[in-house]
């Protein structure tokens, strides 16, 4: 008779290897020696029943005990309470190759690890929620509160939940005896399935609740006030935890997310943590100067505008913009001088006007000077 391999060298790890670094390592070979793998190799086969063996003893704290105290002789100790013998792929054999595989199709399948026969659906945090919440460019600024309405289901107050009528309950489906889940035999492997009948909730419901319909959940409208900080912009995002979807079978509710929409200004425009506006002077103000007030978030500003002020000038007022959301910062106010010129004027404005001219001299406009000598260059003048 053939000696048996020590199950710690079967999986590749040391005896002092933690109960997780066995499962891993079980995994990676199972996943290796897999049928789908090897084609059904013969020797593939008898490897991955080595490596179930093992794992069937080392991933349980009482077998493991007995194999590490007694080695093989320890699966002979304890009757039906021992090693429960895996023998082949008949009998208590047969559920012993089973429980791994479970595990090893629940990780390739992204069900979660941990049991195998009786397994309920785990529970599952509710879906979270998004809300679009349009505010003003000053309430951006200054920060707000305000109140949000929006839809969401709730846990039915008259089933608590259940979805049967007060006074009833669920009852376990026949199908796959309450777990939520069904085996299906494919040669050598079962595979779990979630329940067709009962689509994994483990519970039909016989007489539905006729608030909800059966559901257990029904929508309402809530109502909730957001505080808004100052310096938020378009597309900054609030988190209210818990304020989502209802979970499923004892999860926790999602959370809800405002997104935050900035409308425009009829004056300002945002840029950063600067705003910019545009404000027309008369163009007697812009040759002579003055003082003009210039409207910002939080109130008028006087702002001095000096004589031989050009179109498209700009002019900027420290800390006047919107502060970081921090706190630690706050932008500038950016205002650009339109210089407006009449349209329509009277005839002794004209005769002003033109007599203006008459006084005017190379010196009353440099900037068109330069442009001249400029382009006489430019053409070899």
């Amino acid at each position: 008779m053939a000696r048996q391999r020590d199950y710690y060298d079967i999986l590749g790890v040391p005896r002092e290897a933690s109960a997780e670094d066995i499962r891993k390592a079980y995994l990676k070979l199972a996943h290796k020696f897999h049928p789908d793998k090897t084609g059904g190799d013969k020797a593939a086969e008898d490897k991955l029943k080595e490596i179930n063996q093992a794992y069937d003893v080392l991933k349980n704290k009482d077998k493991r005990a007995k194999y590490d105290q007694f080695g093989h002789m320890g699966e002979q100790m304890g009757g039906a309470e021992g090693f429960g013998g895996f023998g082949g792929f008949g009998g208590a054999g047969a559920q012993g190759f089973e429980a791994p595989f479970d595990e090893f199709f629940d990780v390739l399948f992204g069900r979660s690890s941990g049991g195998g026969r009786g397994r309920r659906t785990a529970a599952r945090a509710g879906a979270d929620l998004e809300y679009r919440l349009g505010i003003s460019l000053r309430e951006a600024a200054s920060g707000t509160k305000k109140k949000v309405k929006f839809q969401r289901r709730e846990v039915c107050s008259d089933c608590s939940g259940t979805g049967a009528q007060a006074g009833t309950q669920p009852q376990a489906c026949a199908d796959c005896q309450g777990t939520g889940q069904v085996r299906r035999a494919q040669g050598f492997f079962s595979i779990t399935q979630t329940c067709g009948r009962c689509r994994g909730t483990g519970r039909i419901i016989t007489k539905p609740c006729t608030r909800c319909s059966g559901t257990g959940r029904y929508r309402a409208e809530r109502e909730l006030s957001v505080d808004l900080p100052g310096g938020v912009d378009t597309g900054s995002r609030l988190r209210l935890a818990g304020e989502g979807e209802p979970g499923e079978h004892g999860g926790p509710r999602g959370d809800l997310y405002i997104y935050v929409e900035v409308e425009p200004d009829d004056i300002f425009m945002r840029d950063g943590n600067d705003v910019v506006c545009e404000i027309p002077v008369s163009f007697v103000q812009a040759i002579i100067g003055d003082k003009i007030k210039v409207p910002t978030l939080t109130g008028d500003a006087e702002l001095k505008v000096p004589p031989g002020t050009q179109p498209g000038t700009l002019f900027r007022l420290r800390g006047m913009g919107i502060k970081d959301l921090r706190g630690y910062h706050k932008g500038d106010q950016i205002v650009r001088v339109q210089v407006e010129i009449p349209t329509r004027i009277s005839r002794e404005q004209r005769e002003l006007v033109e007599r203006f001219a008459q006084l005017s001299n190379e010196k009353t406009y440099p900037l068109y000077q330069r442009f001249v000598e400029k382009l006489k260059k430019s053409l070899g003048g």
